[in-house]
């Protein structure tokens, strides 16, 4: 158990606590989330753009922990396209083409950015 004793005012805390408990984190990381999508989107190599066109993202909060999960739904032969493209894959004919890392530099500064408003948003309250 945690007991403690407070002399003088308490109107700070009790102000701070009120804006944290209005807060809405996942509002944020849904907003971040569409941007990721869009970034995602604008940085997958096209050819017929259905591999950029089919990211899409969920977002799940349990007991305080929040996570993002971008997902892009183009399949070919059982295999994720944009994983084809990140990491590289063998052709039919026995040759192989080279992955470009495009996921990685794209999703980077939404990370930095969800970071960046959580932090104004909770030393802000």
């Amino acid at each position: 158990m945690i007991s403690f004793e407070v002399s003088g005012s308490t109107k700070r805390l009790e102000a701070f606590l009120e804006k944290m408990s209005k807060l809405d984190i996942l509002k944020i990381m849904r907003s971040c989330a569409q941007e990721g999508v869009s970034a995602l989107s604008n940085a997958t190599p096209a050819n017929t753009g259905l591999a950029a066109h089919s990211w899409s993202y969920e977002v799940f909060a349990s007991g305080g922990f929040y996570e993002i999960s971008w997902t892009n739904s183009d399949v070919e032969n059982g295999f994720p396209v944009v994983i084809m493209l990140q990491f590289g894959h063998g052709t039919g004919t026995g040759g192989y083409v080279a992955g470009q890392d495009f996921i990685n530099p794209a999703i980077r500064p939404i990370f930095d950015k969800i970071a960046d408003t959580v932090w104004k948003a909770v030393t802000s309250a």
